[in-house]
């Protein structure tokens, strides 16, 4: 028998339902058949795809005006991989994905709820920035998504997904967030759009000439990662936050050091890989391949400043952040975009407390007028000044040369709390290369030949001294790092915290 209180709920039941059915049509039939043709996901299957199957609980669904579906943005929470996130995703087919009051609050509360609850923080942008017509209703102040994720730097990742054009306030979250993937085809980031641009600069520019992938991936340094599709897009989301801990305050899993993936194992391919020439180039990628687990290097921003290649993986397990000198470009050396890209991966990746390893092969940093007129010798003195003030486990390894501060910037300073310092057979270090140097200094014959000949020795000397603990074989790279990352797994039992620093970087 149904009772007198269903009836009575009944009404209320049925408009509640009428109204979640209206919020979730986003931009009704016409307007997302004509949005998949182009091969498009949509805003809600973005979410469905990113977490695990069932989990999105979403807030503010009911957010807005009644005309505009859920005020153009979807928020809410869910799992990756069993961990809780906090995800938003603006809805292009929605009023072009423009923020409303209620979108803006929805912004605001889930970046504070990503703080408050510890948990990542994705956003899927693809809107035109704040609505125009938002001038003409007055609203209190409140404050705002980008006033919290500034909170957030540090203590929880972040990660943004370009899936189309994101302009003026909503683009901002992408130089805001850790991590960023850009879809080709589809994605661009500007503080204002070709029309604005061309109305107020007169300048006529396709959205791919002036933020897509080739500009901020390749260029500026804003996107990581460029993605073929959403469904790649967020594999990488996926996979690059399974790198880190949930927050600041733990660390990430690793496998038992017992385990088979950490047993001893001899890289006889580096020999194959790496001359012993430190003037024939070779891919670093393939010296990081051999060196880590199989199949966990993840490398971040390939395209922008590619001289040092930054790194996700793991070893034995443990994930672990790689800085290595690319010598297939400018030999190594490190120009300002290579080291502007590290010194934020150094400092990123060591706010959520993963080892770092540092693997030099350059010449120096990068001589020559425009490298100085573009600022080398400031964002040289960045990256060392943040490799210094790192304080997790650090291991540096010379693979061949380390010529002036390129060897300082990589890590390689006397009692710089490195967890060890190693070098090949063959590594060269010294302020400048020593026929340069000698010249320079204007030394006679027989001085320039004992500078060349000391150059030429290796690290025989340094080791002499204990400024190198050990001088090994290149075969005995992997077991090196991992005995290294053993001895530094006392420190797991820490109670992890944020980095908190005073001063700031040069």
């Amino acid at each position: 028998m149904v009772s007198e209180n269903r009836h009575a709920w009944a009404p209320l039941l049925a408009a509640l339902d009428e109204r979640r059915v209206a919020a979730r049509a986003m931009g009704g039939p016409d307007k997302l058949l004509r949005y998949r043709r182009f091969g498009r996901v949509d805003s809600r299957e973005r979410i469905a795809k990113l977490l695990d199957h069932g989990t999105f609980q979403e807030i503010g669904i009911l957010g807005g005006d009644t005309s505009i579906p859920s005020d153009g943005f979807v928020a809410g929470s869910g799992l990756v991989d069993g961990r809780p996130v906090l995800v938003g995703s603006e809805d292009f087919t929605v009023a072009g994905g423009s923020i409303g009051t209620a979108a803006a609050t929805k912004r605001a509360r889930i970046a504070e709820l990503a703080k408050r609850e510890r948990a990542p923080l994705i956003m899927l942008l693809e809107g035109a920035g704040h609505r125009a017509t938002n001038a003409l209703h007055p609203h209190r102040p409140a404050p705002n998504d980008l006033q919290a994720m500034a909170e957030l730097s540090g203590l929880v990742p972040t990660v943004s997904i370009v899936c189309g054009p994101s302009a003026g306030h909503g683009a901002l979250a992408a130089p805001m967030s850790d991590f960023v993937v850009m879809i080709e085809g589809h994605g661009a980031l500007f503080t204002a759009g070709p029309p604005l641009v061309e109305a107020s600069l007169g300048e006529k520019v396709t959205k791919e000439d002036l933020g897509g992938p080739h500009v901020h991936a390749v260029q500026s340094g804003v996107a990581d990662n460029v993605a073929a599709d959403i469904d790649s897009a967020l594999a990488m989301a996926r996979r690059y936050l399974s790198y880190f801990p949930s927050n600041a305050w733990s660390r990430t899993e690793h496998s038992d050091t017992e385990a088979p993936i950490a047993a001893p194992r001899s890289l006889e391919t580096l020999l194959d890989i790496l001359p012993p020439n430190p003037r024939i180039p070779y891919d670093m990628r393939d010296v990081l391949s051999v060196m880590v687990d199989d199949g966990s290097l993840f490398e971040l921003q390939p395209h922008h400043g590619s001289s040092v290649i930054t790194a996700l993986a793991r070893m034995g397990g443990r994930a672990v952040a790689v800085v290595a000198n690319q010598p297939l470009v400018l030999a190594g050396a490190l120009d300002v975009a290579a080291a502007e890209k590290a010194t934020r991966f150094i400092e990123m990746t060591g706010a959520f407390h993963l080892p770092l390893i540092f693997l030099a092969d350059n010449p120096g940093v990068l001589a020559g007028s425009k490298s100085e007129r573009d600022g080398i010798l400031r964002a040289s003195a960045r990256m060392f000044a943040a490799q210094h003030r790192s304080t997790v486990p650090k291991m540096h390894v010379t693979v061949r040369k380390a010529f002036g501060f390129g060897g300082s910037v990589m890590g390689q300073n006397a009692f710089d709390h490195q967890t060890i310092s190693l070098s090949f057979p063959g590594g060269m270090l010294g302020g400048i290369p020593a026929a340069v140097g000698g010249r320079t200094a204007k030394a006679d014959e027989r001085t320039q030949r004992a500078l060349i000949e000391n150059e030429a020795a290796g690290p025989w000397r340094l080791a002499s001294s204990v400024t190198y603990d050990d001088v090994i074989d290149p075969r005995e790279l992997r077991n090196a790092l991992l005995g290294a990352l053993r001895l530094s797994a006392g420190r797991d039992s820490e109670p992890a915290s944020p980095v908190m620093r005073t001063g700031y970087l040069p």
